[in-house]
């Protein structure tokens, strides 16, 4: 479990608790609403917690589709392959699974991160092992 994710519980167990501790102090019908609201929020979460990972997935796949006509107008007669963060894998929840790598065929070496939102599409960086950052085929100026 990712850090972040083991604070996000805990935030969500101090409120959840929170909200308990006080509806034990209250009487009648609030304390009944008190033990709904905290139940509420446990499940709101829960559904959460559960949906985000597909949530992300949807929202890759949208920006890839809108990612590859882009290439095919940029680059029309090269070939590349698209790569996206495995971010429900363990060792990769620090990245942003929202960048694209794109490696294209004849650069194998280098990979091209992309940003892709509503109308608009960003190289952001690129990750290499070359010295000379001049020999970049694909590297796109700002």
């Amino acid at each position: 479990m990712h850090p972040t994710e083991v604070i996000e519980f805990m935030i969500v167990g101090i409120v959840i608790a929170i909200i308990i501790i006080i509806s034990f102090i209250l009487k009648g019908n609030w304390r009944m609403f008190g033990l709904v609201f905290a139940t509420v929020i446990l499940v709101a979460y829960s559904v959460f917690f559960t949906a985000h990972p597909y949530w992300i997935d949807v929202h890759i796949e949208k920006k890839v589709e809108m990612l590859e006509p882009y290439l095919e107008q940029q680059y029309p007669n090269e070939e590349w392959m698209i790569t996206t963060v495995p971010h429900r894998e363990d060792g990769f929840k620090h990245l942003n699974p929202y960048y694209i790598g794109v490696v294209f065929e004849d650069e194998p070496e280098v990979t091209y991160h992309y940003w892709v939102e509503k109308n608009n599409i960003y190289q952001v960086s690129f990750t290499t092992k070359k010295e000379n950052l001049d020999e970049l085929k694909y590297k796109e100026s700002e």
